[in-house]
């Protein structure tokens, strides 16, 4: 089986988790600059099998757009202009962030290693994939 790759794009940052090849485990891959996605994606094609994109949409309590929702938007133009025979979907990513956080308190992290803001990206992007192979 090929893995599902899970995207927290943000302004500045963006995580990445991927499942294990039998997508059992969601595992925290890395923090990338945001505007180094589509190089990042196009060199981890190659190294491995993905079947599947799933990227983190924001939305409001009410499902109205937040000031990132557009910046997803555009991320998925993108992604799918460079890899159009790649299936993409979106999944709410309301409330991972916090989430995140909290995970990170729970885990025990160090203070200065919560205050890394890209640990809160990757972990986001984990939790993002981890409820979506929840649903399936």
């Amino acid at each position: 089986m090929a893995r599902i790759l899970s995207i927290d794009y943000g302004a500045k940052r963006t995580g990445i988790a991927v499942t294990d090849p039998l997508q059992i485990i969601a595992t925290g891959l890395t923090t990338i600059e945001s505007k180094e996605l589509i190089p990042f994606l196009k060199k981890y094609f190659l190294a491995e099998e993905v079947e599947l994109i799933i990227i983190g949409l924001p939305t409001n309590w009410d499902d109205t757009d937040t000031h990132g929702t557009p910046l997803v938007k555009e991320a998925i133009k993108k992604i799918q202009k460079e890899f159009p025979a790649m299936p993409l979907k979106t999944v709410d990513e309301r409330y991972t962030s916090k989430m995140a956080k909290d995970a990170m308190l729970q885990m025990g992290m160090k203070k200065k290693d919560r205050r890394i803001k890209g640990n809160v990206d990757v972990i986001s992007a984990t939790i993002i994939l981890q409820e979506y192979l929840g649903q399936v």
